[in-house]
C-alpha cells in the first residue's frame, strides 16, 4: 500500500515545447544482437530531436553472429548521426559496466544515456527528456521500460512481473525512497558519474550497470535524481520466449540484490520474499491439514488485491491495453519469485553464452 501511495504521489510530467538545449550521448552495449539492433538503430534515425545535439556509441561485446555488419550498414545509410563503432575492453566482471565504462571516455555530450540493443525508444525520447532537464535541473534521470508482448500466458506473464517492478520503481521514488530503475532507460550526466566513481566498488557484480550506479548516486546527492513520468518516455523492449533463459535473466536481475546500500530497498526485498515463500510453506501445511485452507486463500486475496491496485495504477501508465485479472500468473508468481531469489543467493547463472556468478 505504501508503494501505491507513492505512486500516486509522483506527479506526471508535462511535456513543453521549450527549445531543446541539452546534448546527449546514447551508448548501447550489445552481444549477438542482429536481429534487434535493426530496429532499435532505425527508432534512433526517426528521434524528434537535432542531430547535432546528440551521438551514438555502440559496443560490441564480442558478438559471433553479424551484428557488426548491421551496425556499419546503418552508419553507412545515417551519415548525419554522429555515430562510434568500439569493441569492448573486459577489465571486470561485468561485461555491461565494462562497455559503457570504455564508452565514456569519447563522449562528446554533457548527458549520457544508455538503453539496449533489443529495445525501441519512441520519437519524443530526447525532447521529453531535454524538457525534463531544463525544468528539473536533475544530474540522473530514471525512465521506465515496458514489454512489446504478442498474445501468449508467457509474455503476459513477463509484462506483469516487469509491470510490478516499474510499480515498485514509480512508487519508491513517490516515497522519496529511490532505489530501483532499468538501465534501457536511465540518464545521467558524465559529470556525476565521474563525481561518485563510475562503477567502482561494484564491478564484482555481473549485473548492476544501472540500479548499483542508482544508488551510488543517491548517496551522493539524492536531490538531483529524479524520474521522468510521461508515456513519451516510455521504452520499449522485447520479452523472452525460452523459460530458462527467462529464470536466467531473472536470476541476473535478482544477484546485484546482495550488494544493495539502501537500506529500505533490503527490507522491502526481505518482505516480498518473506510473503512468497509463507504462501508457498502455508501451501504445504494446508496439504498436510496443519493449517485451514480458507487462512490461506484470505492471505493469498489480500495480496492479491493489493498487487493488482499497483499493477492496474502502472499498466495505465504504460500500456493502451486493459489489464485483465492475472489470476494464473500470481498463482504462479509466489512460486516463481522464491526460486529466484534462491538460486541467485547460492547459484551461478548464463546470460549470453557465459557464466557468471552471483
Amino acid at each position: 500500500m505504501q508503494l501505491l501511495f507513492g505512486f500516486n504521489k509522483l506527479n506526471y510530467f508535462e511535456k513543453t515545447e521549450k527549445p531543446p538545449q541539452n546534448s546527449f550521448s546514447i551508448i548501447v552495449p550489445f552481444r549477438n544482437e542482429e536481429k534487434n539492433l535493426p530496429k532499435l538503430l532505425k527508432s534512433i534515425a526517426n528521434l524528434n530531436y537535432p542531430v547535432e545535439k546528440f551521438e551514438i556509441i555502440l559496443v560490441d561485446d564480442f558478438s559471433s553472429d553479424a551484428s557488426e555488419r548491421v551496425c556499419i550498414n546503418w552508419r553507412l545509410a545515417n551519415g548525419l548521426i554522429e555515430s562510434t563503432l568500439l569493441e569492448n575492453l573486459r577489465l571486470s566482471n561485468s561485461p555491461k559496466k565494462d562497455a559503457i565504462s570504455r564508452a565514456i571516455p569519447i563522449v562528446k555530450h554533457p548527458w549520457i544515456i544508455t538503453t539496449d540493443a533489443d529495445c525501441v525508444v519512441p520519437k519524443n525520447w530526447l525532447t521529453t527528456l531535454d524538457n525534463f532537464i531544463q525544468e528539473k535541473q536533475p544530474e540522473m534521470v530514471v525512465g521506465a521500460v515496458v514489454y512489446k508482448t504478442k498474445n501468449n500466458w508467457m509474455h503476459h506473464f513477463q509484462q506483469l512481473d516487469l509491470m510490478s517492478l516499474q510499480g515498485t520503481t514509480i512508487g519508491s521514488f513517490g516515497l522519496d525512497k529511490p532505489f530501483m530503475c532499468n538501465g534501457a532507460n536511465f540518464a545521467y550526466t558524465k559529470q556525476l558519474f565521474l563525481e561518485i566513481g563510475g562503477f567502482g566498488g561494484i564491478n564484482s557484480m555481473a549485473s548492476g550497470d544501472d540500479v548499483l550506479l542508482l544508488q551510488k548516486a543517491i548517496a551522493h546527492n539524492s536531490d538531483k535524481v529524479g524520474y521522468l513520468k510521461n508515456k513519451n518516455f516510455i521504452v520499449k523492449t522485447k520479452p523472452i520466449n525460452d523459460l530458462f533463459e527467462l529464470f536466467m535473466q531473472r536470476v541476473r536481475w535478482a544477484s546485484k540484490t546482495s550488494s544493495y546500500k539502501n537500506n529500505y530497498a533490503k527490507i522491502l526485498a526481505v518482505i516480498v520474499l518473506g510473503m512468497n515463500l509463507s504462501l508457498l510453506l502455508s501451501l504445504g501445511l494446508c496439504y498436510y491439514g496443519k493449517i485451514n485452507f480458507w487462512y490461506l486463500v484470505f492471505a493469498f486475496g489480500i495480496k492479491y488485491c493489493i498487487d493488482y491496485l499497483l499493477l492496474y495504477k502502472t499498466n495505465s501508465y504504460l500500456r493502451k491495453k486493459k489489464l485483465f485479472p492475472p489470476l494464473a500468473s500470481s498463482l504462479l508468481y509466489p512460486l516463481f519469485s522464491s526460486l529466484v531469489a534462491i538460486y541467485s543467493i547460492f547459484g551461478s547463472y548464463r546470460w549470453k553464452g557465459r557464466s557468471f556468478y552471483s
